[in-house]
C-alpha cells in the first residue's frame, strides 16, 4: 500500500498534453511515458513495421505507450510506474478522444513479452485502419470464397462469431457478413505486421476457444494483404510451414 500511495495516477489528458509525440518515418505518431520497460529502439522497430500505406489512414491518431492504463467510469488514468494494485485495475488499452484527435493508451506492463505488446498495438492499428478505409472488395471476395468452401476456423474470436452468425440457418445475414469482412481484414493486417516484427508460431495467435483458420487459408489472406500494402524498407514478410531444425 505504501508503494501505491507514493505513485500518483495522472489523467490521460494531462499525459497527452505533456508528453512529446514522435512521428515515425512511416507517419505513425506515438509517444512513450513513464517506466514502460520498453527500450526506445525496440518500440521504434515495432511502430515502423506499420506499412506506409496503412499508416496514411491513421491521421489524427497517436499511440501512447504507458506502464498501465486504468479506466474508472468515464475517466481514463495513467500510472507512471507499475504496482501490483494498479496492475489489477489496469486494462490493455483505452481509446480517448480529445477534440478531433484520438489517443490510444497501451499498457506495456500488462504484456508478458514483445509478441504480446506488438500484437496489442497492431490489433489496434488494424481496427483503426478498417474504421477509416474499409475493406477492399478483393479481400472480401477471397474471405467469402473460403467460407463457402467451408475452410475450417478463423483468425479471431470476433471474426469467428461474425462468420457463424452470417451463415446460420442457411441464409446469409448481410450485416454479420460485413462485420465478418471487417474483423477478418483487421486481423489479417495485424497478423501481417506482427510477422514483420516477431518470429512466432501460428498457434500463439489464438486468444480464446475457437478454431484457428487453416494455415493455407491464412497464407492466402496474408499474401493478398502484402500485395495491397508492401512492407517498409528493412522489413521482410515470410511464411514457414515448418520451423527449421
Amino acid at each position: 500500500m505504501a508503494e501505491t500511495a507514493q505513485i500518483e495516477l495522472l489523467p490521460a489528458q494531462k499525459v497527452a498534453q505533456e508528453t512529446h509525440i514522435v512521428q515515425a518515418p512511416n507517419g505513425v505518431c506515438y509517444a512513450q511515458f513513464g517506466d514502460t520497460h520498453l527500450p526506445a529502439q525496440e518500440l521504434e522497430r515495432i511502430v515502423q513495421a506499420v506499412p506506409s500505406g496503412v499508416a496514411a489512414a491513421l491521421k489524427r491518431r497517436a499511440y501512447y505507450f504507458v506502464p498501465l492504463t486504468i479506466s474508472e467510469e468515464d475517466t481514463t488514468l495513467v500510472a507512471p510506474a507499475y504496482t501490483i494494485d494498479f496492475s489489477d485495475r489496469a486494462i490493455c488499452h483505452r481509446n480517448v478522444r480529445f477534440g478531433n484527435s484520438e489517443c490510444i493508451f497501451i499498457s506495456t506492463r500488462l504484456m508478458q513479452d514483445r509478441f504480446a505488446l506488438a500484437f496489442e498495438f497492431f490489433i489496434n492499428v488494424g481496427r483503426h485502419f478498417v474504421d477509416e478505409a474499409g475493406v477492399p472488395e478483393s479481400f472480401s471476395a477471397l474471405a467469402w470464397s473460403q467460407v463457402q468452401a467451408d475452410v475450417r476456423g478463423e483468425t479471431s474470436h470476433d471474426a469467428w462469431e461474425h462468420r457463424r452468425r452470417a451463415t446460420t440457418h442457411g441464409q446469409v445475414d448481410e450485416k454479420a457478413k460485413n462485420q465478418f469482412f471487417e474483423a477478418a481484414f483487421a486481423d489479417a493486417i495485424s497478423i501481417y505486421m506482427l510477422s514483420l516484427t516477431v518470429d512466432f508460431d501460428y498457434m500463439d495467435l489464438r486468444e480464446r476457444e475457437y478454431p484457428l483458420l487453416a494455415a493455407p487459408a491464412l497464407a492466402e489472406r496474408l499474401r493478398h494483404v502484402v500485395e495491397l500494402f508492401p512492407s517498409n524498407p528493412g522489413y521482410e514478410f515470410e511464411i514457414r510451414y515448418r520451423r527449421r531444425s
